[in-house]
This record gives C-alpha cells, structure tokens and sequence, in this order.
C-alpha cells in the first residue's frame, strides 16, 4: 500500500513536467532592423542689431571705440567626417556718419574673444585686424561629428584724429563655409 501513493506521486510529477514542457512558448526568430540619420546643415546665427559699440570724446589724436557684437554661433550638424572642418567670416563696411568723412573697413578690428564648443574640433580664433575684405574670425579643425561654437566678439575701431562729432554706422556680415 505504501507503494501505490509513491506511484501515484511519480505519475503525477511525470505529468506536470510534461505539461510544462508544452505550455512554454515558441520562440520566433531575431528580426533585423536599421535605422538611417542623415547628415544635417552648417549654419551660422548672428545678432540683427549690437547697438551702441561705444563712444569716446574726439580728440586730434583719436583713439580706439571697441564694444561687444553680441552672440555669434555656429552649428554644424553635417555629421562631418573626422578631420574636415569650417571657416566663419567676416567683414565691414566702413563706419558712415550722416555727413563728412567715413571711418574705413581696414580701421575695423576684430576679436573672437572666449569660444564655447560642443563636440569633438579645434576651435580657433584668428582675430582679424583689418575687416576690409572677407576674413576668417574663428577656424575649426579637426571635427569629428557634430559640433558647435558660440563666441561674443569685440569690434575694435580706431577712430583717427579730427573726425567730426556725430553716430558713425556700418554693417558687419559673417558667413561660414
């Protein structure tokens, strides 16, 4: 008698496990799947208006005006290849005043000042000192991936010796290639 309830737990245990065995799910096989990201644009956002750069009293000798442009920033979402890198540019046109003599381009500095950069470059200022002509203001080097500078720069203008009295007014374009 003792036998039969032993049998009769094997029986039972027998039957659980094969249940088991057959309540488990099929497994299905992996499915593959991608995604693409494609490379994005080089841009450059600048102020639409710095104000008031500064004012000095005219003097025989003149002197230096210099003021902050306000934000200038970069972003390069192009997914670069390592090593490729970008130019941003500069230029002015002279300093006009309502009447008289004009304040040139070539009197027009230019300093990056702090660079502050997201992602992987070499970021460098070349600080310009003549905006006569279209130069570079900051170089990036370097790049690998996504990347972007910001940087407030200072105009510098040398005010020459005798000018008249009055608001002087240029126009500062940056590009970026």
């Amino acid at each position: 008698m003792i036998m039969r309830p032993r049998c009769t737990l094997i029986s039972a245990a027998v039957t659980g496990a094969l249940l088991l065995g057959i309540a488990t799910p099929a497994l299905a096989a992996p499915t593959s799947a991608t995604v693409t990201v494609t490379g994005g644009s080089l841009s450059i956002t600048v102020p639409t208006a710095a104000g008031n750069l500064g004012t000095r009293a005219n003097t025989v000798s003149g002197g230096v005006i210099s003021g902050p442009l306000g934000s200038v920033q970069v972003n390069d979402a192009r997914s670069a290849a390592a090593g490729s890198g970008w130019v941003a540019s500069v230029i002015s046109t002279a300093f006009t005043p309502p009447a008289g003599p004009t304040i040139g381009a070539a009197a027009v500095g230019y300093t990056a000042g702090t660079i502050t950069k997201v992602g992987t470059a070499t970021f460098t200022a070349n600080d310009p000192p003549d905006l006569t002509g279209v130069v570079p203001a900051v170089t990036a080097t370097g790049i690998t991936g996504d990347n972007s500078a910001t940087w407030n720069p200072t105009i510098n203008v040398t005010v020459g010796g005798g000018k008249a009295a009055g608001v002087y007014s240029a126009t500062i374009t940056h590009s970026v290639l």
